[in-house]
C-alpha cells in the first residue's frame, strides 16, 4: 500500500518529487562534506524528522528556529554540534523549502518572480560557472568550490525563497519585526554585560587569544566588544544597520505601542555600536539615514531628520563632546583621514591589484590558505586579509565577479526602492519598506569597509529584509485592514482612558463639595 501511495504521488507530482530529491541530495552532500561519519548522520536524521513533523503542524516553527540560530550561533558559549556553523543554517533552509514544495498549495510561489530573484539567479549562475575556474592551476576542486559558492551565493537564494514563501501575512511581518527587535535588544544587553559586568570564560579565551591583535588596542587600554557576533566589526556594522531600520520603523508606525518598541530598539542599537569600537559603523549609520531622507517622500520628516542627524555628525566630527569615553574617541577617528590604522587596507589592496591583473575570474571560490600550496603564485592572495566583503569577492571571482555582484546588488536594491517610492500607498507600510532598504544600504557600505555581509546573522537579516520589501505590495490591502483594526483598538482604549479620567474628576469634585 505504501509503495502504491508513493508511486501515485510521484506520478501526480513529478516535478515536486524531483525537486525534493535534489534538495535531499544537497542536504546529504552538505552533511558528508562537513566531515561527519555515517553514524553521526544517521543519529542526526531523527532530530530532523521530528523538527519537520512539528513544522508541518506549525509552518513557522522551523522559520523561527532558523532565525534564532542565525542570531546566536556565533556566541562563544553556543553548544557545539560538531558541525561547521553554516551547516545547521543550510539544513534548516532546505527543510523549509522542502515543506513549502510538499504543501505547495499553501505557499505563494507566484511571488517569487521579481527583480531580486532575477538578480540572485544571475549571481548564483555566475558562481556556479566558477567551478571551472582553475586560475591557481590546481585542477577542479568541487568540494572547495561548493564551500565557497554556498556561502557567497547560494545562501542568499535560500534566504530569499524562505522569506518570500513563509512571511505571507501582515501579522507575520509584525511578528518578525518584534522578534528581530528582541534579538537585537539581547545583543545590546550582551555587549553591556561584556563591558560592565564580565566576559564568559570562552569569550575571555578568544579575546586574549585569536582576537587579541584586533580587539585589544591602544596599548591594551581599549577593548572592542563583540556581543553575540563573531567579532566587533561584524557586531558594530550589523547593530548600526539594525538601528537604522528600527528608527525608521518608529518614525512611520501609527500604532503607539509599536512606535515605542521600535524607538527603544533603535536607540539601544545606536548605543550598542559604540562598545564595538568599529569606526565603519558610524559611516553605516550615516548612509542608512541619508538614504531615508530620499525615500521618506516627506518634507515634514526629512527636515527634522536631517537636522538631528546633522547635529549628531557635527558633534562627532567637529567637537570633543564625549572624548572622555574611549569608544567614542575611536569612533571619532573615522573622520581622521590621516589615521594610520584606517590606511592599512589601502596598502594591502595595492598589493592585491598587482596579482589580480592576471586573474580576471579571481583565484577561485573556496581557494583559502589550506587549498593553495606555499609555492603557488596566488598563495599570498589566498591568505591575505581581505578586510572587506567586496575585496573578498574580488579576490575569489576577479573583476568580472565583483562587477557582476555589484550590478546584481544594485538591481535588487533599486527594485526595492522603486516599490517603496512608487508602488506602496500606505505610509506605515512604506516606512517598513524604507527601513529595510536603508538598512540594506547601510550594510552594503559596511561590506565595503569590513568583511561582514555574508556573516551570521547579517546575511539572513538584511537579505531577508530586502526580500520582505518585494512581498509588501502583495499584502498591502490586508495590511491596511490589519492596521485599521489595531488603530480602532488603540482609539477605543484611549476613549476608555479619557472617560475614566473624567469620571475620576467628577468623583473628586463631589468629594470636595
Amino acid at each position: 500500500m505504501a509503495n502504491k501511495a508513493i508511486k501515485l504521488y510521484a506520478k501526480e507530482n513529478g516535478g515536486r518529487v524531483s525537486l525534493l530529491f535534489l534538495l535531499f541530495l544537497l542536504a546529504l552532500y552538505q552533511l558528508i562534506t562537513a566531515g561527519l561519519p555515517a553514524f553521526a548522520i544517521i543519529c542526526f536524521i531523527p532530530v530532523m524528522v521530528i523538527g519537520i513533523i512539528l513544522s508541518f503542524r506549525n509552518g513557522m516553527f522551523l522559520f523561527w528556529i532558523l532565525f534564532a540560530i542565525n542570531y546566536t550561533i556565533q556566541m562563544r558559549d553556543f553548544p557545539s554540534t560538531g558541525l561547521p556553523k553554516s551547516v545547521p543554517n543550510e539544513l534548516l533552509e532546505l527543510a523549509l523549502l522542502a515543506i513549502a514544495i510538499i504543501t505547495f498549495e499553501h505557499y505563494p510561489f507566484k511571488r517569487i518572480g521579481n527583480l531580486m530573484f532575477l538578480s540572485l539567479v544571475i549571481w548564483c549562475g555566475f558562481c556556479t560557472l566558477e567551478i571551472f575556474n582553475d586560475t591557481c592551476n590546481l585542477g577542479i576542486n568541487v568540494s572547495a568550490w561548493y564551500q565557497g559558492a554556498r556561502l557567497l551565493a547560494y545562501q542568499q537564494m535560500y534566504i530569499f525563497l524562505v522569506f518570500t514563501l513563509f512571511l505571507r501575512t501582515p501579522r507575520q511581518i509584525v511578528n518578525y519585526l518584534f522578534i528581530w527587535g528582541a534579538f537585537a535588544l539581547f545583543a545590546v544587553f550582551w555587549v553591556w554585560k561584556q563591558k560592565y559586568v564580565s566576559l564568559t570564560d570562552l569569550e575571555t579565551n578568544w579575546l586574549y587569544g585569536p582576537g587579541r591583535s584586533t580587539h585589544i588596542i591602544n596599548g591594551g587600554s581599549l577593548i572592542r566588544y563583540f556581543s553575540v557576533y563573531s567579532d566587533a566589526a561584524n557586531f558594530g556594522v550589523g547593530i548600526a544597520s539594525t538601528a537604522v531600520a528600527f528608527i525608521i520603523f518608529g518614525i512611520t508606525s501609527k500604532i503607539n505601542k509599536h512606535k515605542l518598541y521600535f524607538f527603544v530598539v533603535g536607540i539601544s542599537c545606536i548605543w550598542g555600536m559604540f562598545p564595538s569600537g568599529t569606526r565603519t559603523a558610524i559611516a553605516c549609520l550615516m548612509a542608512g539615514f541619508m538614504a531615508y531622507i530620499f525615500l521618506s517622500k516627506s518634507i515634514k520628516i526629512a527636515i527634522p531628520f536631517t537636522i538631528v542627524f546633522g547635529l549628531f555628525v557635527f558633534m562627532l566630527a567637529f567637537t570633543n563632546i564625549g572624548n572622555g569615553n574611549q569608544q567614542i574617541r575611536r569612533m571619532r577617528s573615522a573622520f581622521d583621514r590621516n589615521d594610520a590604522s584606517a590606511n592599512v587596507r589601502t596598502t594591502n589592496q595595492t598589493t592585491m591589484r598587482k596579482y589580480m591583473k592576471e586573474a580576471p575570474w579571481g583565484i577561485g571560490l573556496g581557494m583559502y590558505g589550506e587549498q593553495v600550496p606555499a609555492n603557488n603564485k596566488y598563495r599570498l592572495m589566498s591568505i591575505i586579509a581581505a578586510d572587506s566583503e567586496y575585496v573578498f569577492i574580488w579576490l575569489r571571482t576577479g573583476v568580472i565577479g565583483i562587477t557582476t555582484f555589484l550590478i546584481c546588488t544594485a538591481i535588487m536594491l533599486i527594485g526595492a526602492c522603486w516599490i517603496v517610492f512608487f508602488t506602496l500607498k500606505s505610509p506605515s507600510l512604506r516606512g517598513i519598506g524604507a527601513g529595510f532598504c536603508c538598512a540594506f544600504v547601510s550594510q552594503q557600505l559596511g561590506a565595503y569597509g569590513n568583511q561582514v555581509l555574508m556573516q551570521f546573522p547579517n546575511c539572513l537579516v538584511f537579505y531577508g529584509g530586502l526580500s520582505i520589501v518585494y512581498i509588501l505590495p502583495h499584502i498591502e490591502k490586508e495590511w491596511i485592514e490589519y492596521e485599521n483594526k489595531l488603530l480602532a483598538k488603540q482609539e477605543e482604549k484611549k476613549t476608555i482612558k479619557l472617560e475614566k479620567k473624567k469620571h475620576s474628576r467628577v468623583e473628586n469634585i463631589f468629594k470636595w463639595i
